[in-house]
């Protein structure tokens, strides 16, 4: 244990498990499946001082589909056990780890200036990371890519934006163009939905592949469930498939919702 040093016993994580799950009822790659969990999960750390390191977290995960509907479908359901839980007006946060993982890919960076260029975009301190670039001596335009990144968030007029900025790269405009049809159906489907992109938002990049996203409530500071794209978690149980998904810690969800004891059970 990180913070008392004793030994401690936990059972595997509960993604690795559903993907085990998929791969073995889709050995030939063919057809989708949706599982859903509820269980007990311990962290290493508290994401903020004194919170909760055992949390009951449930969770969503869509295997064997790779479109924009798949990531839609896991996001709308992740709204709706929200407002279950008495949260009905949530705002959410997306963005696209592609995007960032394509520049660091264009720039060639090493995994320690990786890191260092991510730590610096989490913060959106441009200035820091315009410094940072020259000192590793990244040509001026190469780096204005990387620093606008911290200037890109917003309504959907960012990813306009940001396609005049990336032209002609590719793989940058594939991801504007999936984010742009995401947006575009959760908007129809919810007009009222508080929506903010954020192409600088990279929580999860060591294990996400696409999409991110996360459900805020106004006035409190920690996210309510978050979730997206991770493509290929199933690969070591011999089933390379794409994959979508979310996770919010029941506990917490009922609290903010105002459930009493009684309508939890």
């Amino acid at each position: 244990d990180q913070l008392s040093g004793r030994q401690l016993a936990v059972r595997a994580d509960i993604t690795p498990q559903a993907a085990r799950i998929d791969a073995r009822r889709h050995l030939g790659g063919v057809g989708s499946s949706r599982l859903c969990y509820l269980g007990t999960v311990v962290r290493t750390r508290p994401d903020v001082p004194g919170g909760a390191r055992c949390l009951r977290q449930l969770g969503a995960e869509l295997f064997g589909d790779d479109s924009v509907a798949a990531d839609d479908e896991i996001i709308r359901l992740m709204l709706a056990i929200l407002d279950s839980c008495g949260i009905s007006q949530p705002h959410l946060d997306i963005g696209h780890v592609g995007i960032f993982r394509a520049l660091a890919a264009e720039l060639a960076l090493s995994a320690e200036d990786e890191q260092a260029a991510f730590d610096l975009l989490q913060i959106k301190s441009a200035g820091d990371l315009a410094a940072w670039c020259g000192s590793r001596g990244i040509a001026q335009e190469q780096a204005s890519l990387l620093v606008a990144l911290c200037t890109l968030h917003g309504g959907r007029d960012v990813l306009a934006t940001a396609r005049t900025r990336f032209a002609g790269r590719a793989s940058l405009l594939q991801a504007l163009d999936n984010l742009d049809a995401l947006c575009g159906s959760l908007h129809a489907a919810m007009p009222a939905l508080p929506l903010h992109i954020d192409l600088a938002e990279l929580r999860g990049y060591r294990y996400q592949t696409g999409v991110v996203f996360a459900a805020y409530q106004p006035g409190h500071g920690r996210e309510l469930a978050r979730g997206g794209r991770y493509n290929g978690v199933g690969a070591d149980f011999g089933a390379d498939r794409p994959a979508t998904g979310f996770s919010a810690d029941l506990n917490q969800l009922l609290q903010l919702g105002g459930r009493t004891s009684q309508q939890q059970d």
